[in-house]
């Protein structure tokens, strides 16, 4: 059971993303009719060459089985039983230790259903299904199934929308004068991208020195090192090269982890928004980074197959490159109870951005070479290792201090799910006195208080317990109604914005106390009334940088002046899908890869008004318009405090000269 526990968790990063144009799989949609009320919904799907299809009836305990139900929101019809299926093939698994069932090449998938309203002409059902080879990717996506009934004969229809769908899908096309200010848009989201990579880069840098500090790669070092030293007695050009390659091809393995998410690379913009603000993703990191935690702290140990380990192992005693790459493979799978963990968070943290595979796969690159520098520079240099501390009981001390940041952090997802959901159980002086709480108890561990002693406390883990503390003291006035300082420049975008707070009264939801509408028609009309310019504000419930803008730059006492003077601001947040439009305003709205999309609550609307107007799904995204939508300066997104109060100036200006 550990195995695959730890199996799934290794490889969650390959199954998060939803269909593209790109999967291995095209399927074809055709209706039969049976009876009156009794119709044969059919899926024709051709695979493409080395993937492989698994089918409903595969092992529950082992690859993810398809599924074929209902869209969601659908009525009227009823699924009897599961689907029937063309011929399959099956073959053990050695991973999951069972028979696997699976289509190759083809698969004919015919799903019975009966009618209950007879007026249906159109029916929706969803797919969720997992297609291999050498690694995994999923497919979810609905399908509709048009029809009519002619002469007792069912015939098939062009998928089209209805009229009101039509119209309302009309509305989300803004009717945007003096566009050509947009362009500088593209730009912009290209820099801060560029700036992302590096961001992540370092992060997953810091990430693998923090990895190769603990128990399970330092002890490592002398015998890897001996490895190499020895060949450089036999021949100095041969050992160096074997040293500087081992270090390579570590780099290489853990970017070569991401390389999944780069065949999602004509991903629908808003799928990366989508990922990052669900709520059972969110939640589902919590506990991971909660399980993490607890084999940092020695309550179990994180292990891949024991398999993997030998034949690595083995195969690495073959010589030449490919022996030093099966040495590079075995100290990946040997530490995986301590990178794995790391690695964990530095995935949650790259779904919970907007920059795809390249920033996964930045940060994998990152950590990979903050691993791979100290064998290769060692091997180089032997004499420098005589200088490196022992190990002992700090390596402990390192993976335990990591089991209190991995717990601090996953209480951000649960936090990012909470205001996702509208629970309001996470409030900030919860969040707040909970990561306060978890500083004194690391202060304590480090000063030898609670947790397991090895020998005396050290000068240094003192010291380190003291800035833990003061870390302690400087988070607990949060929890006060009237804080004793401000804590925004360092919790801002990780604790829950300012207004979700247990003592707030009043209803009003937006930053700082500014009045904002949620609705851009209603904001629109207000600014026609006072005669003053808007600001879109493309926001997100679980966005970091939404809220460091709001609590560091919006704060300031010129832009705050000016944001409330000057605009009228509309904050719409795309990932507010508790929400629910009403009836009348749900609508079916086809995207530009022409692909159905179901508009069913707010979020879901105000993410394709983004993405259809200004070509970007990233957050936060201000857009300065006039009442009459046209479009005043090129748009911003997080910037600096100085950046953004002139952007404001400009804006207002251009506002006086058209007017």
């Amino acid at each position: 059971m550990k195995k695959l526990i730890t199996l799934f968790l290794f490889f969650i990063g390959f199954v998060t993303f939803s269909q593209t144009d790109d999967a291995p799989l095209e399927v074809t949609p055709s209706v039969k009719k049976v009876s009156d009320t009794e119709y044969d919904l059919i899926f024709e799907i051709s695979i493409a060459e080395d993937w492989h299809l698994y089918s409903q009836f595969n092992p529950e305990d082992a690859s993810l089985p398809m599924t074929i139900s209902p869209a969601e929101g659908e009525e009227g019809y009823t699924l009897v039983g599961k689907a029937e299926e063309s011929e399959t093939e099956t073959e053990f698994s050695e991973i999951w230790g069972k028979d696997e069932i699976f289509f190759v090449d083809e698969a004919t998938l015919v799903q019975r259903i009966t009618v209950q309203d007879t007026a249906l002409t159109k029916i929706m059902l969803n797919l969720d299904a997992q297609v291999c080879k050498e690694f995994c990717l999923p497919f979810d996506e609905d399908f509709t199934f048009t029809f009519s009934l002619k002469g007792g004969e069912v015939v098939q229809t062009v998928t089209e929308l209805d009229e009101r769908s039509k119209v309302l899908s009309e509305s989300l096309k803004l009717d945007l004068k003096n566009e050509s200010m947009l362009k500088g848009a593209t730009s912009k989201e290209s820099e801060k991208k560029n700036s992302s990579l590096l961001n992540v880069f370092l992060l997953g840098f810091v990430g693998g020195l923090l990895a190769f500090l603990t128990p399970c790669v330092f002890p490592m070092i002398p015998l890897t090192v001996s490895f190499f030293t020895k060949k450089n007695e036999k021949n100095s050009k041969s050992g160096s090269g074997s040293a500087l390659l081992y270090g390579f091809f570590i780099v290489l393995i853990y970017g070569l982890l991401s390389l999944p998410f780069h065949f999602l690379d004509t991903l629908d913009p808003e799928i990366l928004n989508n990922i990052s603000t669900n709520i059972w993703l969110n939640i589902f990191f919590f506990v991971v980074l909660v399980f993490f935690a607890g084999s940092f702290f020695g309550l179990y140990e994180l292990t891949l197959p024991a398999s993997w380990t030998n034949k690595a192992d083995n195969a690495s005693s073959v010589g030449g490159i490919l022996g030093v790459f099966f040495m590079a493979l075995t100290l990946a799978i040997v530490s995986f109870s301590c990178t794995g963990p790391i690695l964990g968070s530095l995935l949650a943290g790259s779904l919970s951005s907007d920059g795809g595979a390249m920033l996964l796969t930045s940060g994998m690159v990152g950590f990979g070479l903050a691993l791979s520098l100290p064998f290769a520079v060692f091997a180089n240099f032997p004499k420098w290792m005589a200088k490196l501390p022992r190990s002992g009981s700090w390596l402990n001390t390192v993976k335990v201090s990591l089991g209190f940041l991995e717990l601090a952090l996953a209480f951000k997802f649960l936090s990012n799910a909470d205001l996702v959901g509208h629970w309001n159980l996470l409030k900030r002086e919860i969040f707040i006195g909970i990561w306060t709480i978890l500083a004194v108890l690391m202060a304590l561990y480090l000063f030898g208080l609670i947790g397991k002693k090895y020998g005396k406390v050290s000068m240094f883990r003192v010291l380190l317990g003291v800035l833990v503390l003061g870390i302690a003291v400087y988070l607990a006035p949060g929890v006060l109604q009237k804080p004793t300082w401000d804590q925004s420049q360092l919790l801002s975008g990780f604790a829950p914005p300012k207004f979700h707070s247990i003592y707030k009264q009043d209803d009003n939801q937006c930053p700082l106390n500014l009045t904002c509408f949620k609705d851009i028609e209603e904001g629109l009309a207000h600014a026609k009334e006072v005669n003053k310019p808007v600001i879109l504000d493309f926001t997100g419930w679980a966005c970091v940088n939404c809220r460091k803008m709001e609590e560091n730059i919006w704060s300031q006492p010129d832009i705050y002046k000016m944001l409330s003077n000057n605009f009228i601001i509309i904050s719409l947040y795309v990932d507010d899908h508790q929400k629910m439009l009403s009836k009348e305003e749900q609508f079916d709205y086809i995207k530009p890869n022409g692909k159905l999309k179901r508009i069913r609550t707010y979020g879901d609307k105000w993410a394709t008004l983004q993405t259809a107007n200004f070509k970007i799904a990233s957050q936060p995204f201000y857009v300065a318009l006039s009442p009459n939508l046209e479009v005043l300066n090129s748009p911003e997104q997080y910037t600096d405090k100085d950046t953004y109060e002139k952007w404001l100036k400009t804006s207002i200006n251009r506002f006086k000269e058209i007017n």
